[in-house]
Protein backbone atom coordinates (compact mmCIF):
# COMPACT_ATOMS: atom_id res chain seq x y z
CA UNK A 1 0.00 0.00 0.00
CA UNK A 2 1.44 3.35 -1.13
CA UNK A 3 0.60 6.57 0.61
CA UNK A 4 0.66 10.07 -1.10
CA UNK A 5 1.81 12.09 1.86
CA UNK A 6 4.47 11.71 4.33
CA UNK A 7 4.20 9.97 7.29
CA UNK A 8 4.79 13.32 9.14
CA UNK A 9 2.11 15.33 7.31
CA UNK A 10 -0.41 13.54 8.89
CA UNK A 11 -1.29 11.72 11.76
CA UNK A 12 -2.64 8.44 10.68
CA UNK A 13 -3.14 7.16 7.03
CA UNK A 14 -6.93 6.20 7.16
CA UNK A 15 -9.19 7.34 9.80
CA UNK A 16 -12.09 5.16 10.12
CA UNK A 17 -15.13 6.83 11.73
CA UNK A 18 -17.41 4.29 13.30
CA UNK A 19 -16.67 0.83 15.68
CA UNK A 20 -20.18 -0.85 14.57
CA UNK A 21 -19.59 -4.07 12.73
CA UNK A 22 -19.09 -2.18 8.97
CA UNK A 23 -16.47 0.25 10.38
CA UNK A 24 -14.74 -2.57 12.48
CA UNK A 25 -14.82 -5.07 9.69
CA UNK A 26 -12.75 -2.35 7.41
CA UNK A 27 -10.31 -1.78 9.65
CA UNK A 28 -9.66 -6.24 10.38
CA UNK A 29 -9.63 -6.20 6.20
CA UNK A 30 -7.19 -3.30 5.39
CA UNK A 31 -5.23 -5.13 8.29
CA UNK A 32 -5.64 -8.44 6.96
CA UNK A 33 -4.29 -7.58 3.42
CA UNK A 34 -1.65 -5.40 5.17
CA UNK A 35 -0.04 -8.67 6.59
CA UNK A 36 -0.23 -9.89 3.57
CA UNK A 37 1.60 -7.11 1.09
CA UNK A 38 3.82 -6.18 4.44
CA UNK A 39 2.86 -2.46 4.54
CA UNK A 40 0.94 -1.69 7.36
CA UNK A 41 -1.17 1.59 7.16
CA UNK A 42 -1.40 3.99 10.67
CA UNK A 43 -5.75 3.03 10.76
CA UNK A 44 -7.31 5.07 13.20
CA UNK A 45 -10.97 3.69 14.74
CA UNK A 46 -13.18 6.52 16.34
CA UNK A 47 -16.74 5.83 17.87
CA UNK A 48 -18.79 7.55 19.84
CA UNK A 49 -19.90 4.78 22.37
CA UNK A 50 -17.57 3.29 24.96
CA UNK A 51 -16.80 -0.77 24.81
CA UNK A 52 -19.26 -1.65 26.76
CA UNK A 53 -22.46 -0.32 25.41
CA UNK A 54 -21.35 -1.51 22.27
CA UNK A 55 -20.85 -5.08 23.34
CA UNK A 56 -23.99 -5.22 25.19
CA UNK A 57 -26.58 -4.08 22.31
CA UNK A 58 -28.95 -6.77 22.12
CA UNK A 59 -30.66 -5.53 18.38
CA UNK A 60 -30.72 -8.10 16.13
CA UNK A 61 -28.95 -8.50 12.80
CA UNK A 62 -29.65 -10.83 9.53
CA UNK A 63 -26.60 -12.09 7.83
CA UNK A 64 -26.00 -13.27 4.28
CA UNK A 65 -23.81 -15.96 3.57
CA UNK A 66 -22.26 -13.93 1.35
CA UNK A 67 -21.39 -11.73 4.96
CA UNK A 68 -20.69 -14.99 7.01
CA UNK A 69 -18.04 -15.25 3.96
CA UNK A 70 -16.62 -11.54 4.78
CA UNK A 71 -16.73 -12.66 8.74
CA UNK A 72 -14.79 -16.18 8.08
CA UNK A 73 -12.03 -14.23 6.05
CA UNK A 74 -10.87 -11.81 8.86
CA UNK A 75 -11.15 -14.66 11.23
CA UNK A 76 -14.47 -13.22 13.69
CA UNK A 77 -16.66 -16.13 12.28
CA UNK A 78 -15.40 -19.05 14.53
CA UNK A 79 -15.61 -16.38 17.37
CA UNK A 80 -19.59 -15.46 16.48
CA UNK A 81 -20.99 -18.98 15.56
CA UNK A 82 -21.30 -20.41 18.46
CA UNK A 83 -24.36 -17.83 19.19
CA UNK A 84 -25.64 -17.69 15.64
CA UNK A 85 -28.79 -19.43 14.52
CA UNK A 86 -28.25 -20.45 10.58
CA UNK A 87 -31.82 -19.87 8.50
CA UNK A 88 -31.93 -23.03 5.68
CA UNK A 89 -35.42 -21.25 4.52
CA UNK A 90 -37.07 -18.39 3.69
CA UNK A 91 -40.59 -18.48 3.18
CA UNK A 92 -41.94 -15.25 1.57
CA UNK A 93 -45.98 -14.80 1.43
CA UNK A 94 -48.49 -12.21 1.11
CA UNK A 95 -50.86 -11.82 3.95
CA UNK A 96 -54.93 -13.43 2.71
CA UNK A 97 -53.12 -13.80 -0.60
CA UNK A 98 -52.43 -17.06 -2.35
CA UNK A 99 -49.05 -17.44 -3.62
CA UNK A 100 -45.78 -18.07 -1.80
CA UNK A 101 -41.96 -18.38 -2.64
CA UNK A 102 -40.35 -20.78 -0.64
CA UNK A 103 -36.16 -20.36 -0.69
CA UNK A 104 -34.03 -23.25 0.21
CA UNK A 105 -30.49 -23.41 1.12
CA UNK A 106 -30.77 -27.11 -1.10
CA UNK A 107 -31.57 -25.53 -4.01
CA UNK A 108 -28.29 -23.40 -3.90
CA UNK A 109 -25.74 -26.32 -1.99
CA UNK A 110 -25.14 -24.12 0.48
CA UNK A 111 -24.73 -24.89 4.24
CA UNK A 112 -27.28 -22.03 5.07
CA UNK A 113 -28.89 -19.18 3.34
CA UNK A 114 -27.93 -16.73 6.21
CA UNK A 115 -27.44 -16.27 9.53
CA UNK A 116 -28.88 -14.47 12.72
CA UNK A 117 -27.08 -12.90 15.39
CA UNK A 118 -27.40 -10.50 18.27
CA UNK A 119 -25.06 -6.84 18.10
CA UNK A 120 -23.11 -7.05 20.85
CA UNK A 121 -21.48 -10.16 20.38
CA UNK A 122 -20.71 -9.32 16.76
CA UNK A 123 -19.51 -6.32 17.59
CA UNK A 124 -17.25 -7.87 20.26
CA UNK A 125 -16.17 -11.06 17.96
CA UNK A 126 -14.75 -8.52 15.30
CA UNK A 127 -13.03 -6.29 18.05
CA UNK A 128 -10.97 -9.95 19.22
CA UNK A 129 -10.45 -10.43 15.56
CA UNK A 130 -8.54 -6.87 15.19
CA UNK A 131 -6.72 -7.00 18.65
CA UNK A 132 -3.77 -8.05 17.02
CA UNK A 133 -3.59 -5.35 14.70
CA UNK A 134 -1.87 -1.94 15.36
CA UNK A 135 -4.34 0.31 15.37
CA UNK A 136 -5.62 3.50 17.54
CA UNK A 137 -8.72 2.68 18.96
CA UNK A 138 -10.45 6.39 20.38
CA UNK A 139 -13.23 6.12 22.41
CA UNK A 140 -15.82 7.56 23.69
CA UNK A 141 -15.14 10.22 21.55
CA UNK A 142 -17.59 12.32 18.87
CA UNK A 143 -16.47 13.36 15.14
CA UNK A 144 -18.09 17.05 14.99
CA UNK A 145 -16.71 17.79 11.93
CA UNK A 146 -14.85 16.64 8.79
CA UNK A 147 -13.01 19.23 6.46
CA UNK A 148 -11.28 18.04 3.02
CA UNK A 149 -8.27 19.46 1.94
CA UNK A 150 -5.94 18.46 -1.71
CA UNK A 151 -3.96 16.06 0.11
CA UNK A 152 -5.45 14.89 3.17
CA UNK A 153 -8.58 15.14 5.35
CA UNK A 154 -8.99 16.58 9.32
CA UNK A 155 -11.33 15.25 11.68
CA UNK A 156 -12.98 17.49 14.77
CA UNK A 157 -13.51 15.93 17.96
CA UNK A 158 -15.77 16.95 20.78
CA UNK A 159 -12.34 17.16 22.90
CA UNK A 160 -11.24 19.56 20.83
CA UNK A 161 -8.29 18.22 19.28
CA UNK A 162 -8.46 17.74 15.30
CA UNK A 163 -6.84 14.61 13.59
CA UNK A 164 -5.68 14.83 9.99
CA UNK A 165 -5.33 11.60 7.53
CA UNK A 166 -4.55 10.59 3.66
CA UNK A 167 -8.17 9.12 3.80
CA UNK A 168 -10.98 9.33 5.97
CA UNK A 169 -13.93 7.02 6.12
CA UNK A 170 -17.28 7.71 7.38
CA UNK A 171 -18.52 4.34 8.47
CA UNK A 172 -21.17 6.05 11.30
CA UNK A 173 -24.48 6.17 9.97
CA UNK A 174 -27.01 6.56 13.19
CA UNK A 175 -30.19 5.84 12.67
CA UNK A 176 -32.93 7.34 9.55
CA UNK A 177 -34.99 9.50 11.70
CA UNK A 178 -31.84 11.34 13.04
CA UNK A 179 -29.52 11.42 10.04
CA UNK A 180 -29.23 14.61 7.44
CA UNK A 181 -31.29 14.41 4.24
CA UNK A 182 -29.54 12.65 1.58
CA UNK A 183 -29.93 12.59 -2.19
CA UNK A 184 -32.55 10.04 -2.18
CA UNK A 185 -34.50 10.16 0.42
CA UNK A 186 -38.37 8.45 1.06
CA UNK A 187 -40.06 8.29 4.14
CA UNK A 188 -42.04 5.34 4.43
CA UNK A 189 -44.26 6.21 6.69
CA UNK A 190 -43.92 3.31 8.60
CA UNK A 191 -42.81 2.12 12.70
CA UNK A 192 -40.56 -1.16 12.84
CA UNK A 193 -41.50 -2.79 16.18
CA UNK A 194 -38.74 -5.35 17.23
CA UNK A 195 -39.03 -7.91 20.09
CA UNK A 196 -38.05 -11.60 20.93
CA UNK A 197 -41.12 -14.03 20.66
CA UNK A 198 -41.97 -17.48 20.94
CA UNK A 199 -44.35 -19.91 19.57
CA UNK A 200 -45.74 -22.92 20.39
CA UNK A 201 -44.93 -24.52 17.31
CA UNK A 202 -41.71 -23.30 15.88
CA UNK A 203 -40.22 -25.12 12.46
CA UNK A 204 -36.50 -24.93 13.33
CA UNK A 205 -34.01 -22.43 11.00
CA UNK A 206 -36.92 -21.09 8.93
CA UNK A 207 -37.37 -17.45 8.64
CA UNK A 208 -40.41 -15.58 7.56
CA UNK A 209 -41.30 -12.79 5.70
CA UNK A 210 -45.11 -11.99 5.19
CA UNK A 211 -46.52 -8.94 3.88
CA UNK A 212 -49.09 -6.75 4.96
CA UNK A 213 -51.52 -3.88 4.13
CA UNK A 214 -49.14 -1.54 6.39
CA UNK A 215 -45.69 -3.26 5.52
CA UNK A 216 -43.33 -6.29 6.07
CA UNK A 217 -43.40 -8.60 9.01
CA UNK A 218 -40.51 -10.83 9.39
CA UNK A 219 -39.78 -13.40 11.92
CA UNK A 220 -36.21 -14.94 12.22
CA UNK A 221 -35.47 -17.75 13.84
CA UNK A 222 -32.69 -16.91 17.19
CA UNK A 223 -32.28 -19.08 20.05
CA UNK A 224 -35.28 -20.31 21.78
CA UNK A 225 -37.70 -18.20 19.45
CA UNK A 226 -38.13 -15.43 16.75
CA UNK A 227 -36.55 -11.98 16.13
CA UNK A 228 -39.65 -10.10 15.19
CA UNK A 229 -39.40 -6.91 12.66
CA UNK A 230 -43.43 -5.44 12.27
CA UNK A 231 -43.50 -2.80 10.59
CA UNK A 232 -46.87 -0.80 10.70
CA UNK A 233 -48.27 2.67 10.54
CA UNK A 234 -47.33 4.84 13.47
CA UNK A 235 -50.39 5.31 14.14
CA UNK A 236 -50.94 1.37 14.55
CA UNK A 237 -47.45 1.06 16.01
CA UNK A 238 -48.85 3.33 19.10
CA UNK A 239 -51.58 1.47 19.61
CA UNK A 240 -49.58 -1.99 19.32
CA UNK A 241 -47.27 -0.36 21.59
CA UNK A 242 -49.41 0.06 23.86
CA UNK A 243 -50.90 -3.23 24.57
CA UNK A 244 -50.05 -5.39 27.06
CA UNK A 245 -48.31 -8.62 26.41
CA UNK A 246 -51.17 -10.55 26.37
CA UNK A 247 -53.25 -8.64 23.96
CA UNK A 248 -49.75 -8.05 21.80
CA UNK A 249 -49.71 -11.45 20.67
CA UNK A 250 -53.06 -12.06 20.38
CA UNK A 251 -52.41 -9.35 17.51
CA UNK A 252 -49.60 -10.64 15.77
CA UNK A 253 -50.99 -14.35 15.38
CA UNK A 254 -54.26 -12.46 13.51
CA UNK A 255 -51.87 -11.08 11.60
CA UNK A 256 -49.22 -13.62 10.48
CA UNK A 257 -51.28 -16.88 11.25
CA UNK A 258 -51.14 -19.87 12.00
CA UNK A 259 -48.38 -21.53 11.01
CA UNK A 260 -46.21 -21.60 14.02
CA UNK A 261 -49.20 -22.41 16.24
CA UNK A 262 -49.57 -19.66 19.31
CA UNK A 263 -47.42 -16.77 20.17
CA UNK A 264 -47.18 -17.32 23.73
CA UNK A 265 -44.29 -14.72 24.88
CA UNK A 266 -43.01 -12.03 23.70
CA UNK A 267 -39.74 -9.78 25.21
CA UNK A 268 -40.13 -5.90 25.69
CA UNK A 269 -40.48 -4.22 22.72
CA UNK A 270 -39.08 -1.31 20.94
CA UNK A 271 -39.56 0.78 17.89
CA UNK A 272 -38.06 2.95 15.58
CA UNK A 273 -39.17 5.06 11.99
CA UNK A 274 -38.50 3.74 8.38
CA UNK A 275 -36.79 5.22 6.06
CA UNK A 276 -35.14 5.32 2.45
CA UNK A 277 -31.66 7.71 2.96
CA UNK A 278 -29.07 7.30 0.39
CA UNK A 279 -26.17 8.99 -1.82
CA UNK A 280 -23.34 7.92 -3.34
CA UNK A 281 -21.05 9.88 -1.27
CA UNK A 282 -17.72 9.94 -1.97
CA UNK A 283 -14.87 12.59 -2.83
CA UNK A 284 -11.42 12.89 -3.40
CA UNK A 285 -10.42 12.19 0.38
CA UNK A 286 -13.39 11.17 2.49
CA UNK A 287 -15.91 8.27 1.57
CA UNK A 288 -18.88 6.89 3.18
CA UNK A 289 -19.96 3.26 3.66
CA UNK A 290 -22.87 1.41 4.94
CA UNK A 291 -25.57 2.82 6.67
CA UNK A 292 -23.33 6.72 6.58
CA UNK A 293 -23.74 5.83 2.53
CA UNK A 294 -26.74 4.25 2.52
CA UNK A 295 -29.69 3.79 5.12
CA UNK A 296 -32.33 1.16 3.75
CA UNK A 297 -36.02 -0.44 4.79
CA UNK A 298 -35.22 -3.69 6.98
CA UNK A 299 -37.42 -5.76 4.14
CA UNK A 300 -35.08 -8.73 3.13
CA UNK A 301 -33.01 -7.73 6.02
CA UNK A 302 -30.20 -6.31 3.29
CA UNK A 303 -28.77 -3.07 5.34
CA UNK A 304 -25.66 -4.24 7.36
CA UNK A 305 -24.73 -6.72 4.00
CA UNK A 306 -24.43 -4.25 1.57
CA UNK A 307 -22.32 -3.09 3.80
CA UNK A 308 -19.90 -5.16 4.17
CA UNK A 309 -19.57 -5.94 0.70
CA UNK A 310 -18.98 -2.15 0.86
CA UNK A 311 -16.67 -2.71 3.48
CA UNK A 312 -14.41 -5.24 1.56
CA UNK A 313 -13.96 -3.37 -2.26
CA UNK A 314 -12.93 -0.12 -0.23
CA UNK A 315 -10.23 -2.39 2.01
CA UNK A 316 -9.83 -4.13 -1.74
CA UNK A 317 -9.47 -0.67 -3.75
CA UNK A 318 -7.20 1.07 -0.60
CA UNK A 319 -4.74 -1.66 -0.98
CA UNK A 320 -4.57 -1.60 -4.85
CA UNK A 321 -4.10 2.39 -5.23
CA UNK A 322 -3.25 3.41 -1.85
CA UNK A 323 -4.78 6.07 0.46
CA UNK A 324 -5.58 8.24 -3.59
CA UNK A 325 -8.39 9.68 -4.99
CA UNK A 326 -8.09 7.22 -6.99
CA UNK A 327 -8.91 4.36 -5.11
CA UNK A 328 -12.33 6.15 -4.05
CA UNK A 329 -12.98 6.54 -7.94
CA UNK A 330 -12.40 2.79 -8.37
CA UNK A 331 -14.53 1.84 -5.38
CA UNK A 332 -17.38 4.23 -6.38
CA UNK A 333 -17.22 2.58 -9.78
CA UNK A 334 -17.10 -1.24 -8.31
CA UNK A 335 -20.28 -0.79 -5.90
CA UNK A 336 -22.62 1.49 -8.11
CA UNK A 337 -24.47 -1.93 -9.59
CA UNK A 338 -24.59 -3.73 -6.18
CA UNK A 339 -25.90 -0.61 -4.21
CA UNK A 340 -27.86 0.75 -7.42
CA UNK A 341 -29.73 -2.63 -7.38
CA UNK A 342 -30.08 -3.06 -3.59
CA UNK A 343 -31.39 -0.23 -2.69
CA UNK A 344 -34.31 -0.86 -5.99
CA UNK A 345 -35.62 -4.17 -4.53
CA UNK A 346 -35.76 -2.66 -0.88
CA UNK A 347 -37.34 0.11 -1.72
CA UNK A 348 -39.86 -1.72 -3.92
CA UNK A 349 -40.56 -4.29 -2.15
CA UNK A 350 -41.56 -1.75 0.48
CA UNK A 351 -43.67 0.73 -1.60
CA UNK A 352 -45.63 -2.07 -3.81
CA UNK A 353 -46.56 -4.16 -1.13
CA UNK A 354 -47.62 -2.16 1.75
CA UNK A 355 -49.75 0.17 -1.55
CA UNK A 356 -53.27 -1.48 -1.21
CA UNK A 357 -55.16 -2.84 1.33
CA UNK A 358 -55.71 -6.64 1.65
CA UNK A 359 -57.99 -7.81 -0.48
CA UNK A 360 -57.46 -5.26 -2.95
CA UNK A 361 -56.71 -6.91 -6.96
CA UNK A 362 -53.33 -5.51 -7.13
CA UNK A 363 -52.34 -7.06 -3.82
CA UNK A 364 -53.51 -10.23 -5.52
CA UNK A 365 -51.67 -10.00 -8.74
CA UNK A 366 -48.45 -9.67 -6.00
CA UNK A 367 -49.65 -12.56 -4.23
CA UNK A 368 -49.72 -14.80 -7.18
CA UNK A 369 -46.59 -13.38 -8.26
CA UNK A 370 -44.72 -14.67 -5.76
CA UNK A 371 -45.84 -18.20 -6.46
CA UNK A 372 -44.82 -17.79 -10.09
CA UNK A 373 -41.13 -16.61 -8.98
CA UNK A 374 -41.31 -20.08 -6.60
CA UNK A 375 -41.94 -21.98 -10.12
CA UNK A 376 -39.53 -19.98 -11.91
CA UNK A 377 -36.07 -21.08 -11.75
CA UNK A 378 -33.92 -18.18 -13.05
CA UNK A 379 -36.01 -15.66 -10.70
CA UNK A 380 -35.96 -17.45 -8.16
CA UNK A 381 -32.06 -17.84 -8.08
CA UNK A 382 -31.79 -14.29 -9.11
CA UNK A 383 -33.73 -13.63 -6.43
CA UNK A 384 -31.69 -15.39 -3.71
CA UNK A 385 -28.46 -14.67 -5.12
CA UNK A 386 -29.25 -11.14 -4.84
CA UNK A 387 -30.43 -11.95 -1.08
CA UNK A 388 -27.37 -13.88 -0.07
CA UNK A 389 -24.28 -12.33 -2.04
CA UNK A 390 -25.14 -8.94 -4.05
CA UNK A 391 -22.73 -7.77 -6.39
CA UNK A 392 -18.98 -7.59 -5.24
Amino acid sequence: MTNTVSPAATDYDIIICGAGPVGLSTAALLHKRSLAAGQMPRIALIDAKPDQAANQDPRTIALSHGSQQILQSIGAWPLIAPTATAIHQIHVSRRRHFGRTLIRREDYQLPALGYVVRYGPLVSALSAALAPASLSMLRPVQVTAIAEQTSHATVQLDDGSTLSAAMVVQAEGGVFSEQTARKRQHDYDQIAIIAHVQTSAPIAQRAFERFTAEGPLALLPQEDGYALVWCVRPATATQLLALDEAAFLDALGNMFGTRLGRFIRCSTRNSYPLGLNAAAATSARTVAIGNAAQTLHPVAGQGLNLGLRDAIVLSQALMQQGSTPAALEQFARRRRHDRSATIALTDLLARLFASAADGAPSQSLLGLSLGLVDVIAPAKRLLAEQMMFGWR
